[in-house]
């Protein structure tokens, strides 16, 4: 189990994540309301600011949280914990900005367990190429 600090960690690594390409859209903050409750972290000093976007999160802060949750030396399990729970977020809206797909890919590549000579069959890619071309196929319909 993921210890409080963890788990502020990640919450704060998401809303990041929701402020990448520029602001929070309405279902990325509905799905992060919804997990600050299932936490009960709604009270908590570092996420209040945050979560009512107070104040603007710099990708380079997200960054550095990602870092500070993976630590030195990233495990499997815990990229591919990040990964999915930034998926959830990100797909939340059904838009995968350009500054989000990267940063999945950034994760991907930390993975140890990760191929890194073969990026371009990486699960994260080929979810995103999906969700593109089915955001296409409704868009020609």
């Amino acid at each position: 189990m993921a210890s409080n600090s963890d788990t502020k960690t990640l919450l704060k690594i998401l809303i990041g994540v929701a402020w990448l390409d520029g602001q929070i859209q309405p279902e990325e903050r509905t799905y992060l309301n919804r997990i600050v409750q299932e936490k009960g972290l709604e009270n908590e000093p570092e996420i209040q600011p945050l979560i009512h976007e107070f104040r603007a999160v710099k990708p380079e802060e997200c960054y550095a949280w990602v870092n500070d949750y993976l630590g030195d030396h990233p495990t499997s399990e815990g990229c591919q914990q990040l990964i999915e729970a930034i998926s959830g977020l990100i797909y939340s809206d059904g838009v995968v900005d350009s500054a989000e797909a990267k940063m999945l890919t950034d994760l991907q590549q930390l993975n140890p367990a990760s191929p890194s000579s073969d990026t371009g069959h990486s699960p994260v890619l080929n979810a995103i190429r999906s969700m593109y071309q089915r955001w296409i196929s409704t868009l020609n319909s």
